[in-house]
């Protein structure tokens, strides 16, 4: 861009001063990384170096689980800023494993397209969560049970239904998302609606729904007929 120190730049297209204004949901994953690594090296700009790393990587995902050792390469990284991106993503993690406050009364699939829309709206990959009902098919928590492409053997009944055994769930509601924006069930997804539905009766847990979301619309497994309650 011209300038090698963010400080230099307009102050409407630095990224901090953009977050504050527009909202972090606005800002590229290059700002967001920016932000955190908040200084450059070798000449470059925090937004050249976040740039450069997240083309290196490819990722989210990757920049996650690269080591400390794995960002020794670029100039400007140390032990320091390695530390800063560890904790930012730690936190993510942790702010979406949070339990919830008591929710809203699920009395229709259409109630849990429009509370689950938002959080599953950006992402770029498939997120399977579950979401934890009371007895008045209030949602009380909810959790992430798996990332990535779905398969059969990577939703396992016993991760997908360990937090409601422990919380008392009276029911449950599953939703993941298309990142393709198609949200017409593929195989896959039949497969797991099922064998997740028949896990549920023999613990004594209803499976009410499995929730597709994709662009601006859902799939209802349980309207589609694979869920019968």
């Amino acid at each position: 861009m011209g300038y090698n120190s963010i400080k230099k730049w307009p102050e409407g297209e630095r990224p901090r001063e953009r977050l504050l204004k527009y909202g972090a949901h606005n800002l590229s994953d290059a700002h967001l990384l920016a932000i955190i690594l908040r200084t450059g090296g070798g000449g470059k700009s925090a937004i050249d170096l976040a740039i450069e790393i997240l083309n290196s990587f490819g990722t989210l995902k990757r920049i996650d689980n690269a080591s400390p050792g794995e960002f020794v390469s670029y100039k400007g990284i140390g032990k320091a800023k390695v530390a800063q991106v560890k904790a930012a993503f730690e936190l993510g993690r942790r702010l979406l494993d949070e339990p919830l406050e008591k929710g809203p009364v699920f009395s229709s699939c259409q109630d849990v397209f429009l509370y689950y829309n938002q959080r599953f709206k950006n992402f770029k990959k498939e997120v399977f969560r579950c979401a934890l009902l009371d007895a008045k098919n209030r949602i009380f928590r909810d959790y992430r049970i798996s990332e990535g492409t779905l398969t059969n053997s990577l939703i396992h009944p016993r991760e997908a239904f360990r937090e409601a055994i422990k919380e008392s769930a009276a029911s449950v509601i599953f939703i993941h998302n298309h990142p393709s924006g198609d949200a017409s069930p593929s195989q896959e997804d039949i497969l797991i609606t099922e064998r997740l539905v028949d896990t549920g009766k023999i613990i004594g847990i209803r499976v009410l729904d499995h929730l597709i979301i994709g662009d601006k619309k859902y799939t209802s497994m349980m309207e589609e007929g694979y869920i019968k309650n």
